[in-house]
């Protein structure tokens, strides 16, 4: 067998997710997003606003994160479970992480760590439904979700508020695996920034019009006819009426200064964009920021694929490279990153609107897998997260593991404790019940309580 074939398969690949005909991310545009808003806005289902002057930031770290190398660090364990990282002090007293964070070191008291989140499910795709959506996969190794990610429930819970730009926005870069609405209706599918904020031709499609209506865009009367020809295929209902109204909105988008502001992160002076780095990941948490600004409610953004090393995401395994050495290639740019978006989001006094999570599907295991390689694999039973801002409490450490990071030693935390966290936080009733495929009243959450210390 050759090694190839002995690697882990991984997050699925942008190629893959798109064969398998999902539209969790990548299958909708913004023309398509407005159509099923506007439908979604007639119907009687229509669910209540909540409060419209918060966000939500998730940072995804797709392929799940090494805790015990990162933010759970065991100085005294034994040589085959111990990171070979040192762990250094932060501004926190007692809260102490790995020295190639050093930007994190000095804003601690500006995030909250939590240690002890556990669950059951190994998979990619298990692991990823199970912390997006708050529910266990129907059955193992399920290609896309089953029930709405919290991304898709925010915008379907929002719908009816409208600041100019998508209340759910998603970066594109082989995505984040089951950010969908599954039976809340596309309307509450992610809007999808593709390609490489950081690169000079950087450009968000379906805010500009077509080429060939370009030069109408003085003339509104034109644009809307032109706009009534090239649209006309996606009306489903047969209806001029709601053709016209979505040609209107859609007009309205197209011509908005604010919607073309909100991504044009050219805007941003360059020491803003030094700051966060010239790389994908700054320049994607930067966007991320500008969005929140401009109304956006829910933005998940990916970091993967960082441009150094072999790792393409974080799903360390011995088989797929070295994990030791593609961290300290990675953690550095990734610690530029989300530390100049926490210092950023305080610095705007946007730290009471804006709520920051970082997290992935999973940890990893805390025995090294010398397997042809080194690495750790898959690992649900403990893993480390970070929340930042939401006007919540910061500075401090909620829970422990044992002394081998192998689970939670104190406080136990579900992933739907922290969903229940982010949907009080949004205002979002997490009992309020939508229908399913069957006709089923489905609830947001079938479990989980805010995390007191937190709130």
């Amino acid at each position: 067998m050759s090694l190839q074939n002995l690697r882990c398969a991984g997050p699925v690949s942008r190629r893959s997710f798109l064969e398998m005909g999902s539209l969790a991310l990548g299958g909708i545009s913004l023309t398509d997003l407005l159509r099923h808003q506007a439908q979604a806005a007639e119907s009687k289902s229509a669910s209540k606003a909540s409060t419209p002057d918060t966000s939500v930031i998730l940072i995804w770290l797709q392929g799940g994160p090494s805790h015990i190398d990162m933010y759970d660090m065991k100085p005294e364990a034994p040589d085959n479970i111990r990171s070979p990282f040192a762990q250094i002090p932060t501004n926190v007293p007692g809260l102490d992480i790995c020295e190639h964070m050093p930007q994190q070191a000095k804003i601690a008291d500006k995030f909250t760590l939590i240690r002890s989140i556990t669950h059951k499910w190994n998979g990619h795709q298990d692991g990823a439904q199970r912390f997006l959506t708050g529910y266990n996969p129907p059955r193992p190794a399920m290609n896309e979700n089953v029930y709405p990610s919290m991304g898709a429930v925010v915008a379907k819970y929002r719908e009816k508020m409208d600041y100019g730009v998508p209340n759910f926005v998603s970066s594109y870069n082989g995505g984040i695996q089951y950010a969908g609405s599954a039976y809340l209706g596309k309307a509450a599918n992610p809007f999808v920034v593709s390609g490489d904020p950081n690169a000079a031709n950087f450009q968000v499609k379906n805010i500009s019009p077509p080429p060939e209506l370009a030069d109408s865009l003085d003339n509104r009367a034109a644009l809307l006819k032109g706009l009534d020809n090239f649209r006309r295929e996606l009306d489903q209902s047969g209806s001029m009426d709601s053709l016209d109204k979505f040609n209107k909105q859609a007009l309205g988008l197209l011509t908005s200064e604010k919607v073309r502001s909100a991504f044009d992160i050219s805007k941003e002076p360059d020491h803003i964009r030094d700051m966060y780095g010239r790389h994908t990941w700054g320049q994607r948490a930067l966007l991320a920021r500008r969005l929140v600004e401009s109304g956006c409610s829910f933005v998940s953004m990916v970091m993967q694929r960082s441009g150094v090393g072999k790792s393409h995401n974080w799903d360390d395994h011995a088989v797929n490279w070295h994990i030791f050495k593609e961290l300290e290639l990675r953690l550095p740019i990734y610690d530029k990153a989300v530390s100049a978006l926490i210092e950023d989001i305080y610095q705007r006094g946007l730290d009471k609107k804006v709520m920051v999570v970082i997290a992935g599907e999973f940890g990893r295991t805390p025995k090294i897998n010398f397997n042809r390689g080194v690495g750790r694999g898959h690992y649900a039973k403990a893993q480390s997260v970070i929340v930042s801002g939401g006007g919540m409490k910061m500075g401090q450490v909620i829970g422990s593991t044992t002394d081998k990071a192998e689970e939670p030693k104190d406080r136990p935390l579900d992933p739907n404790d922290l969903l229940a966290t982010i949907y009080h936080y949004l205002n979002i009733d997490p009992h309020h019940p939508y229908y399913d495929h069957a006709g089923r009243p489905t609830r947001i959450l079938a479990s989980g309580e805010p995390i007191s210390e937190l709130i």
